[in-house]
């Protein structure tokens, strides 16, 4: 896909998907949770019904249907539908604000109502971005069980010559620490439950050719991911009541990073974020527990 010149016509209609809203509904099946504690690596015990699913997990489900016709070089489905067709070739997930009511369980028959909450246009240094906001609520039979704001990027395809923004140094007084390789498997494994096509994470050719990175991009949700399972390794039976992610800074598959965290003196929230291999902070997050 182009860049296209963002008009103010443009604009107004990409703003007309504001309020716009779908419904989807799934069950939460044993499976995808079995597959991602292997993903993990985590030696929990197989998941059956009444199971309790870790936070974040609910990722693994309303996963999009879309058919093969309807998708686009980039591996997302082609602009339109749900999301506006905002005309600029790179997506990002950018972050998110979740709060969590009440468990979601294995076997549960689950409904998620998302509403396009705005759709916003910036100029930064290197072009257009228009950010989308997302919000979700996830219910059970026993009403809502989790809310979820997720904020969107499109950016500018880049340039020769763009300006990079300076790095900004991880925090240096971690309490918790774990080295993550972020392999092609590791990669391949997230992509393939979350059904997620988009090739920055598995087409080395495409993301160094067309979208200008240097490697495989590691999804951003696998990486607040492993920033709550850190968090779930480190604490004893704490349970999340809120979390909250922003993506800082691209992390690629060409080297190890590092997930950590910085517990609260009174233990009811945690500074998490992660770092490249050179100590740059990489996300950044927060834990409230209950």
């Amino acid at each position: 896909m182009s860049d296209a010149h963002l008009t103010p016509e443009l604009l107004a209609q990409l703003r007309s998907w504001e309020g716009r809203s779908e419904t989807l509904h799934d069950e939460i099946t044993a499976a995808p949770v079995r597959n991602l504690s292997a993903t993990l690596d985590r030696d929990d015990p197989l998941p059956a019904r009444g199971t309790e699913l870790p936070p974040l997990w609910h990722w693994l489900y309303f996963l999009p249907g879309h058919r093969q016709g309807e998708i686009g070089v980039d591996g997302h489905a082609k602009r339109g539908g749900f999301l506006p067709p905002v005309p600029l070739p790179r997506r990002m997930w950018a972050g998110g604000r979740l709060q969590w009511h009440a468990p979601l369980r294995v076997g549960d028959e689950v409904e998620r109502k998302s509403t396009i909450a705005s759709v916003t246009h910036k100029a930064g240094r290197t072009g257009d971005l228009v950010f989308v906001l997302v919000r979700h609520e996830v219910s059970n039979a026993q009403g809502v069980a989790l809310t979820e704001e997720h904020d969107i990027v499109y950016r500018a395809a880049a340039q020769p010559g763009d300006p990079v923004p300076a790095p900004q140094p991880a925090p240096g007084d971690a309490a918790w620490s774990r080295e993550i390789v972020p392999d092609d498997v590791l990669l391949f494994r997230y992509s393939a439950l979350t059904f997620n096509g988009h090739r920055i994470h598995y087409d080395r050719k495409y993301v160094t050719e067309v979208e200008g990175y240097p490697g495989l991009i590691v999804h951003g949700p696998l990486i607040a991911t492993l920033l709550v399972d850190l968090a779930r390794r480190q604490t004893s039976g704490a349970k999340l009541a809120s979390f909250s992610f922003r993506a800082v800074r691209p992390t690629f598959d060409l080297h190890p990073f590092r997930v950590n965290g910085q517990p609260a003196a009174d233990g009811r929230s945690a500074q998490l974020w992660a770092q490249d291999h050179e100590g740059w902070l990489t996300m950044q997050a927060e834990a409230t527990f209950r």
